[in-house]
């Protein structure tokens, strides 16, 4: 497995974040950046976690620091342990390695003792409002909050009852810590807080050692504090809870050069659905094969669907880093992936819808081999020779028997070049009582074979083929986007508006013909199938016995 090198991102374009931490080195406020990536283990990553890792770890990378792969396991009943492998698969698939893995679940003990020290120090108490007065309490933002009528208790009291809390003597709900700050304050989040709540659940980490668990606004600032991170870099989701983070820090104290946290706009994909909450009701649904069906944007399943790790790597970079919210198109994110893999991949002549040519003054017993080449963008790829014989298969796009305008190809009478063999030229079409076509009747000029250097012949089309004594027979799965736009009314508005949902046609299944090298094909290898576009052999259903593809992308760009 190849990993990012510092060499592809020292030259990465600078950005808001860089010119922060360009300037916290020049005046010493930081002699290393350290920096990390943190996921919630409660589903799969997705494209848009692509954004923060190539940012988090490149950053690590461009600067000679570090950056440490962190979970934020502070809510056991959504995590699992299946979450954790395939962050980890994704992290390293995507070509970056973590300096540390570490858990939030190792520092419940000093968040424990951080919240006694707020308590202690007056800025936290134990509330028995619950949830739902909590919410009528903390106002609106036209409005101020109320206080708790437990807001005042005596220190010594809510060490008591913190005590009890994480005795077990209280029910799930019943209690919480909360922090005391403003009830006043514009920025709802400042209001009290809750910083602890009550959870009888057993934790993948620490057992049943805890029933009290840090909500995420607590726990993660004192994490970064620990591990001395430098730079907390997060999405704009996070920008309004900036304030209490900076709170936690320095009202418990303990760290004299506290982290500081920077926002930065999402990554939005036109046609991907990025919220793992759907995708985990499309998985639990059946709607999709699981969390790595090709055409959701989890990193699983783009991986299998044929995206290259450094593909979505140029895509985050050239992207780049912004504090506005804006929409990418996916044709920018397909056109990276073409341009990686147009000079890696391999071509091999598959045909779909095929159609059988019958050259009729070839001989009948005659198999020879074509020289054709592996990559046209790069000759160092060499070339393989491929059968061509007396009966075929072409393209069923390849054949029109009563042709368009400008249409080059095989129809009756229309000579073209069967790309790597000899000129071929339709003479007559065999059809069945249906009126469905048996065969193309040929004729080739054996004087034409590519390469032999005839001159004054022209032909305008030139196709491919597979020899039918020795084509494979595979399954062919072509992707439309799992997500399509439709109009809607809004009730309240009475106006049209546009939202996404779940296309049940965006899968479609096919079968063709390949040329014989095809039966050898391993899972994950992938192909240019000539003039139709990108495909890989599916990691889960390619076996000895059959050869599934999964398209990846299509030979041309839509992208500007």
């Amino acid at each position: 497995m190849a990993f990012a090198t510092a060499e592809e991102y020292k030259d990465m374009a600078g950005n808001f974040i860089h010119d922060i931490i360009d300037e916290d080195l020049a005046t010493g406020k930081h002699k290393e950046i350290v920096t990390r990536f943190p996921p919630e283990p409660n589903g799969y990553l997705h494209i848009g976690h692509a954004k923060s890792l190539c940012l988090n770890f490149g950053t690590a990378l461009k600067y000679g620091g570090r950056c440490n792969l962190r979970y934020d396991d502070t809510n056991p009943t959504k995590e699992d342990i299946e979450f954790v492998k395939s962050i980890e698969a994704d992290v390293n698939w995507l070509g970056f390695q973590w300096d540390e893995k570490l858990w939030a679940s190792d520092y419940f003990d000093t968040m424990y003792e951080a919240a006694v020290e707020l308590i202690k120090q007056g800025k936290a108490f134990v509330c028995e409002l619950t949830p739902d007065q909590i919410r009528e309490y903390r106002g609106t933002l036209k409005e101020p909050g109320k206080e708790s009528p437990y807001r005042n208790r005596p220190v010594e009291e809510n060490l008591e009852l913190f005590e009890k809390m994480r005795a077990g003597e209280f029910a799930d709900g019943e209690v919480c810590l909360r922090a005391k700050i403003d009830m006043a304050s514009p920025n709802i989040n400042m209001r009290d807080p809750v910083i602890y709540r009550v959870v009888h659940a057993p934790h993948h980490n620490t057992g049943d050692k805890w029933c009290i668990y840090p909500m995420y606004d607590f726990a993660h600032p004192i994490e970064d504090a620990i591990e001395g991170i430098t730079h907390s870099i997060c999405t704009l989701e996070f920008e309004d809870h900036r304030p209490l983070y900076d709170w936690v820090v320095r009202e418990v104290g303990w760290w004299p050069n506290p982290p500081r946290q920077i926002e930065f706009a999402p990554l939005n994909v036109t046609t991907m659905l990025m919220s793992k909450r759907f995708i985990r009701r499309l998985v639990e649904e059946g709607k999709v094969e699981g969390w790595d069906d090709p055409r959701l944007c989890t990193l699983a399943a783009v991986r299998r669907r044929g995206y290259t790790p450094e593909a979505i790597r140029k895509f985050c970079n050239d992207i780049g880093v912004s504090k506005a919210d804006s929409t990418i198109d996916i044709a920018q994110l397909e056109q990276c992936v073409r341009e990686d893999l147009q000079l890696k991949v391999p071509a091999i002549n598959v045909v779909k819808n095929p159609i059988k040519v019958i050259i009729d003054n070839y001989p009948e017993d005659k198999i020879e081999m074509c020289t054709v080449e592996n990559n046209s963008k790069v000759p160092e790829m060499g070339t393989r020779e491929i059968p061509f014989g007396r009966e075929l298969w072409v393209d069923g796009d390849d054949f029109m028997e009563v042709p368009v305008k400008k249409y080059f190809r095989l129809f009756p009478g229309n000579e073209v070049r069967f790309k790597g063999a000899y000129f071929i030229t339709c003479n007559s079409v065999e059809k069945d009582a249906d009126g469905n076509i048996i065969a193309l009747h040929c004729t080739y000029d054996p004087e034409t074979h590519s390469g032999s250097g005839f001159e004054g012949r022209k032909v305008k089309g030139t196709i491919h083929f597979v020899e039918a004594s020795t084509a494979v027979k595979i399954r062919i799965r072509e992707y439309g986007y799992l997500m399509k736009e439709v109009e809607e009314m809004n009730e309240e508005t009475g106006k049209m508006e546009t939202k996404l949902e779940f296309d049940p046609e965006s899968l479609h299944e096919t079968w063709g013909y390949a040329e014989p090298s095809a039966a050898d094909v391993k899972p994950g290898e992938r192909f240019q199938f000539f003039r139709k576009g990108y495909y890989i052999a599916d990691s889960e259903l390619t076996t000895d016995e059959e050869k599934v593809f999964n398209s990846i992308v299509g030979l041309k760009s839509s992208w500007k």
